[in-house]
């Protein structure tokens, strides 16, 4: 166990002796890494700057757009609602016109029936009272009427009257 101690103290032993030539390689992998990207990037012709601005304004122009099409759906609603709430006021008033013939109706048919019941009234004492007086008058036979004679006409034509006044 010492030994694989003493193996292990001597390669950070190794290590933490060079450290800068550590430092050296790692910070040579980071720049040839970067290097190779930015070659790979203008070979290419894809740089991700422009592109985002691009997706970013065009996001910006689709938000706007949006936007404004809300503000119109919103102010043509609030339109709609404003016809919604005239109508509906001209219909309550109708509603309350209606509610007021119908009462002045139903008030000028009770004075009617009132009127009707005294007439009813009316008629049974003028009945009462003439049946009271056939009563008490002595029956005698109902007068006969006898038909007028009639005469049959010889076709001559009608004899014309003489105007007194001429």
């Amino acid at each position: 166990m010492i030994e694989f101690n003493h193996m292990k103290n001597n390669g950070l032993t190794r290590i933490s002796s060079q450290p800068i030539a550590l430092a050296a390689v790692i910070l040579v992998v980071l720049v040839a890494g970067a290097v190779s990207i930015a070659v790979w990037r203008s070979y290419t012709g894809i740089s991700p700057e422009p592109d985002r601005v691009v997706a970013v304004r065009q996001l910006q122009a689709r938000t706007a757009q949006a936007s404004e099409q809300l503000v119109e759906k919103t102010k043509g609603l609030e339109a709609t609602q404003q016809e919604s709430i005239d109508q509906l006021q001209v219909v309550q008033d109708q509603l309350q016109t209606v509610r007021r013939l119908l009462a002045a109706q139903q008030s000028e048919t009770r004075r009617l029936a009132e009127q009707v019941g005294s007439l009813t009234g009316a008629i049974d004492g003028l009945r009462q009272s003439f049946a009271s007086t056939q009563a008490s008058e002595p029956s005698s036979p109902p007068a006969v009427r006898k038909p007028p004679n009639r005469t049959k006409r010889s076709a001559a034509p009608p004899r014309k009257r003489a105007n007194s006044r001429s």
